[in-house]
């Protein structure tokens, strides 16, 4: 099995998330590198996805599939209120 490439990030994090990181790596036995690489993975997927909804919204507004702020105003001031 062939291994990865890999690379070396570093970043200067405060101290007390550096305590913080270090005490879940124990709790979780695992490395300090290892939860850096879950947290790195975890903000880049959920950026990756925030990318992907905004270019999502914008090919709707291009098509003009939007919904205008009165009638979302409306359906707003209508919730928890009895129907008709």
């Amino acid at each position: 099995m062939q291994k990865a490439e890999t690379r070396v990030l570093t970043a200067h994090v405060p101290v007390s998330l550096a305590e913080k990181v270090d005490r879940l790596a124990k709790r979780a036995e695992r490395s300090r590198g290892w939860i850096m690489k879950q947290a790195l993975s975890a903000w880049v997927a959920q950026e990756e996805e925030h990318d992907r909804l905004t270019h999502e919204a914008l090919t709707d507004v291009d098509a003009n599939r939007v919904i205008d702020n009165q009638a979302v105003e409306a359906w707003a001031d209508s919730l928890g209120k009895a129907l008709p």
